[in-house]
């Protein structure tokens, strides 16, 4: 946790006046457990307990412990350099492939511990997918963006061996292109073209082929760091009305600079400052209208961040 010298209590100016000030520009107070001690009806998709980040000797994360609800957007905001990727990419478990990264405590799907050294990534990474900040399509065609992936985990089955042996999936791969192109709204606009390169879309465009790819290895959980930052205003709607559609069906977990989006799309916001510490979690409404920690907010407000 951060490192604290007051505990003050919220609602007076006098209380507000025993705040001190870090270099940042934040208030300075003690993280009380009961604000990220966050209450949902329904059964835990992941379980974060006690999470530790380092990268080499710079403490990324501290002592982070979070339940994400089903078929729920969770957004983390926060300034940059707070943790907030670092976090997600936890979820997952991208930071392995980061040599300094040592990371202690728990991660859990469905029950399941993801750090498990017996764990199997590739499974695991069916189960959970990514969309990152820039869009990433393959240069490749729109149609083998999609198919890329379950052709990789074998569930597609494809050329002349395939068809030799009685077990080509073309049908099946047309309907699962056109179904995850759907899911992510942009079937409307492609599907005359196919098998025209993914890199000749429009960046909004091939945003949502990026977060259609992840959809078509059937995923139980799509992380997204920052999708619409690079994006125009109309482009990023259609991102925000993608996602509003996805958690009937997907658990969403989101990292925004853009709090106001954060506000537009979220069932719940974490908030994490400076130190890697989770400082406030609940839902969304509560956060941005009336959050417990000072330091929340100051940063909602815009005093510093």
């Amino acid at each position: 946790m951060s490192e604290t010298t007051v505990e003050p209590e919220r609602g007076t100016a006098s209380d507000e006046q025993t705040l001190g000030t870090t270099v940042d520009g934040e208030s300075d107070e003690r993280v009380r457990e009961e604000w990220t001690d966050y209450r949902f009806d329904g059964e835990a998709k992941l379980s974060v307990e006690d999470l530790n980040v380092w990268y080499g000797d710079d403490h990324a994360l501290k002592d982070v412990s979070m339940e994400i609800p089903e078929n729920s957007v969770t957004a983390l905001i926060g300034p940059s350099g707070c943790g907030k990727s670092t976090y997600l990419r936890c979820l997952n478990r991208m930071n392995d492939r980061i040599k300094a990264a040592r990371i202690e405590g728990s991660v859990e799907l469905d029950g399941t511990e993801i750090y498990d050294p017996n764990a199997n990534l590739v499974e695991l990474r069916k189960r959970i997918g990514m969309v990152f900040q820039s869009p990433n399509p393959f240069p490749k065609s729109i149609r083998e963006n999609i198919s890329y992936g379950p052709r990789k985990h074998g569930d597609i089955e494809k050329g002349l061996l395939a068809r030799l042996f009685g077990r080509d999936d073309t049908d099946k791969e047309t309907e699962l292109v056109e179904r995850s192109l759907k899911q992510a709204a942009l079937w409307d606009e492609v599907s005359d073209r196919l098998d025209d390169n993914a890199l000749g879309l429009s960046g909004g465009q091939q945003q949502r082929l990026c977060i259609a790819r992840a959809l078509a290895t059937d995923p139980e959980v799509i992380l997204m760091d920052e999708p619409a930052s690079a994006l125009d205003p109309i482009a990023t709607s259609k991102i925000e009305d993608l996602i509003h559609e996805l958690k009937k069906d997907y658990t969403v977990v989101i990292v925004t600079h853009n709090m106001q989006q954060a506000a537009r799309i979220s069932d719940q916001t974490a908030v994490f400052l400076t130190g890697g510490v989770l400082v406030e979690y609940g839902d969304t409404d509560q956060i941005f209208e009336n959050p417990e920690s000072q330091r929340v907010e100051d940063y909602i407000t815009g005093k510093f961040g």
